[in-house]
C-alpha cells in the first residue's frame, strides 16, 4: 500500500531562542483527514514546533512543507496568500478573542482581511455559527458572556472562517470542565469528517490522545524521542 501524501510534511525542523535550543531536527508528517498528536512534558518544545510550522516564529533550520509547498523557502510575501490554509486554536478561549469584540465580529474579522466580506458577509458568519454548534444569539455576546465550552467554538468557528486545510490545536480542551471536553472533540472529529481537514493536536493528556488522535509524536527536550506508526504503513 503506498503511503498517503502528507498535507503537512515537517524535516529537521530547528527553532532557537538565543541559545537555547527549543526545537532539534524535529521531523513529522500529517495527512488530509489524520490527527496526530504531539505530546510530551511541559517545556519540551511541543509549541515551539507549533510555532515553527505555522511560521509565526520562522525556523533556524529545516523545512517545513505544506500542500506541496516549501514555507521555510518562502518570504512573508509569498506566506501571506498560505496563511489562511493554516490556523491555530489555542489553549485559553477567552484569551484567543477580543474582550471588546462581539462575538459575530470576532468571526467576521478573517473574511474583512482577506477581502472575502463583500461576497459572503453575515451569511456566511450565521453558517459558521451553526458549524460550531452556536446559536445566533450567541454572535451577539462578548466572550465573558459564553461558557468555556461556548467561547472555544466561538474560536473554532473564527479559526474555519479562513477555509483552512490544517488546524494547528494547542491544547484545546485542557482549559474545559471535563463536562464540556467531550463535545468540543465531538464537535473537532464531525469538523474533520465533513471537511477533511488535518490536525496537528498538541496536549499532555494521554487519555485524550489515545480517544482522539491516529498517531503521536512524542518530544523531550526539543526532539522526537517516540513516534507512533500509521496503521497499514511502516514506520
Amino acid at each position: 500500500m503506498s503511503r498517503p501524501i502528507p498535507l503537512l510534511d515537517v524535516r529537521g525542523l530547528v527553532v532557537r531562542y538565543g541559545e537555547v535550543l527549543a526545537v532539534d531536527r524535529v521531523s513529522f508528517d500529517v495527512a488530509a483527514g489524520e490527527t496526530v498528536a504531539l505530546i510530551g512534558p511541559s517545556g519540551c518544545g511541543k509549541s515551539s514546533t507549533a510555532a515553527g510550522v505555522l511560521q509565526l516564529r520562522r525556523p533556524d533550520g529545516g523545512e517545513v512543507w505544506f500542500d506541496g509547498q516549501e514555507l521555510t523557502a518562502l518570504d512573508e510575501r509569498g506566506l501571506r496568500p498560505l496563511r489562511p490554509a493554516m490556523q491555530p486554536v489555542f489553549q485559553d478561549p477567552y484569551g484567543s478573542l477580543s474582550p471588546r469584540h462581539r462575538i459575530r465580529d470576532a468571526i467576521a474579522e478573517p473574511l474583512r482581511v482577506q477581502g472575502r466580506w463583500d461576497a459572503q458577509g453575515p451569511g456566511r458568519v450565521a453558517e459558521l455559527l451553526d458549524l460550531v454548534g452556536l446559536a445566533a444569539a450567541h454572535g451577539d455576546r462578548l466572550p465573558h458572556e459564553l461558557s468555556g465550552g461556548q467561547c472555544q467554538r466561538a474560536g473554532i468557528a473564527r479559526a474555519l472562517a479562513s477555509e483552512p486545510r490544517l488546524l494547528v490545536l494547542d491544547e484545546p480542551v485542557s482549559a474545559l470542565d471535563p463536562s464540556l471536553r467531550a463535545g468540543v472533540l465531538n464537535l473537532l472529529a464531525g469538523l474533520q469528517e465533513r471537511l477533511g481537514l488535518g490536525y496537528l493536536f498538541i496536549s499532555h493528556d494521554m487519555a485524550v490522545v489515545r480517544h482522539f488522535c491516529d498517531r503521536t509524536v512524542e518530544m523531550r527536550a526539543g526532539r522526537v524521542v517516540a513516534a507512533s506508526a500509521r496503521q497499514g504503513f511502516a514506520a
